[in-house]
């Protein structure tokens, strides 16, 4: 069965950036499932397995514009203290911690880079942004997904989500 809109896939995978050694293998645990088409995985990683099936081996380079996006400047801010979520008064931060903080579009996380007395410099790109990774990629399943993934837009089960 091959990759296309509205299968569900299972792969294991291998990560690093370019030149670089690994920053996440999931060969050390369980592979990762997804609903393909639903703009769940990175465009890059997604492209490459349309039209895959079980067994295939690849490995694809996905630039910044195609995986986490380009960096974007604007999205170093320094906020109050009081906008992150669920901290306690006293909470204690450190510059490369991942916060949750309150935005008007919701919350988002974000990377703490400095903290002063009252405030927190943070980055809130992803951070793989405006990097280029390299990606070895290994097939298990290809299913068709069911009209309940279809209509939640992700994959249910072992590896997916249970609602």
């Amino acid at each position: 069965m091959q990759i296309e809109k509205n299968k569900v896939v299972t792969f294991h995978y291998r990560v690093n950036e370019t030149g670089r050694e690994t920053l996440e293998d999931s060969h050390d645990g369980d592979p990762l499932v997804y609903l393909h088409g639903h703009d769940s995985m990175i465009p890059g990683v997604e492209e490459a397995l349309t039209g895959r099936q079980a067994g295939d081996h690849l490995e694809v380079t996905v630039p910044p514009e195609k995986g986490y996006g380009v960096r974007n400047d604007d999205a170093v801010q320094r906020i109050s203290k009081s906008h992150v979520l669920h901290a306690s008064k006293g909470a204690r931060f450190e510059p490369g911690m991942m916060i949750q903080v309150n935005t008007p579009y919701g919350p988002r996380s974000v990377i703490v880079l400095k903290v002063g007395m009252t405030t927190l410099d943070v980055d809130a790109n992803h951070p793989l942004a405006g990097r280029t990774l390299e990606f070895a990629i290994d097939v298990v399943d290809v299913r068709d997904a069911s009209e309940e993934e279809i209509a939640h837009g992700h994959a249910h089960g072992a590896g997916g989500h249970e609602h």
